[in-house]
């Protein structure tokens, strides 16, 4: 969406969310979206609640309990827009049309399909194309080039944005019984305690230090080059993260955003690789 109506696209909105793919997603892939809707600039994102999410909220710590949970879920029932609400904008997009992703720039809205090239400075906005040749130039990248088959260094699973228990079990699921490319740094870091706990209570951590990977403290790690956990110098990253900022995980550090999945995939392969092509 943001490679679509870029990393400004939604200044000044509060984006909603809503269709057949959005109310197919698990709660954790909802909260990914609303996430990400800062990076285009939004003032936030939002998903009407449903079963998916009373289901997701029933029994935790801080949920309210026996009737008055189900008091609670009469109440966020409400919390959705009218069916006659009008909305400053809408815009429509296909999923089915919708393929692995991957940022190939310095900020979220510079994003393609792997399968595709890095757009030539012909395809891009004549009032970008400054800031366009600038941003290729850091990462070291020529315009019209292939996106897949990049050599990467480093790999990095976690944050606020893909660091949920559900992520690094697709995670698991993908590379178990395989080894990470030789080359390849990959760090993969829970979003929380809870979910670090859950991880080694599930055996997902051993199998993933197992397939080569390292487990660094649960929060932000390298998403903000915090603590020890950042990108070399002119080293790639492969990130799951919501930022590709110039230095964002270090200083000349270069950021290339994709999914856990494709992440994965990098990991194994050494290269930027869609993860539909590794059986």
């Amino acid at each position: 969406i943001i490679a679509k109506i870029t990393a400004s696209g939604g200044t000044g909105y509060f984006i909603e969310y809503a269709g057949s793919a959005i109310r197919d997603l698990s709660m954790e892939g909802r909260m990914t979206i609303c996430n990400m809707s800062i990076e285009s600039g939004a003032r936030g994102g939002l998903i009407a609640p449903d079963q998916t999410t009373f289901d997701y909220v029933k029994g935790r710590e801080f949920a309210p309990k026996g009737e008055e949970f189900n008091q609670a879920v009469e109440k966020w029932r409400k919390l959705k827009s009218d069916d006659d609400a009008v909305f400053d904008k809408e815009l429509v997009f296909e999923a089915a049309d919708i393929e692995p992703m991957i940022t190939y720039g310095t900020n979220p809205g510079m994003g393609a399909k792997i399968k595709d090239h890095i757009p030539t400075v012909e395809e891009v906005d004549p009032a970008t194309r400054e800031s366009y040749k600038k941003s290729l130039a850091y990462m070291g990248f020529e315009p019209g080039s292939p996106i897949e088959g990049r050599e990467v260094d480093y790999v990095f699973v976690g944050s606020c944005t893909n660091g949920r228990i559900e992520d690094l079990r697709e995670v698991v699921k993908f590379v178990k019984g395989r080894r990470k490319a030789d080359q390849v740094t990959a760090w993969i870091v829970p979003g929380s305690k809870q979910v670090e706990k859950q991880a080694n209570e599930e055996g997902i951590t051993a199998a993933l230090e197992a397939s080569g990977f390292k487990l660094r403290q649960p929060g932000c790690s390298a998403c903000l080059a915090m603590n020890d956990d950042k990108i070399p110098e002119g080293k790639l990253a492969v990130a799951t993260s919501n930022r590709n900022f110039e230095g964002r995980q270090g200083p000349g550090s270069r950021t290339m955003l994709a999914s856990p999945l494709a992440a994965a995939a990098a990991a194994l392969t050494g290269r930027v690789t869609d993860p539909r092509n590794i059986n």
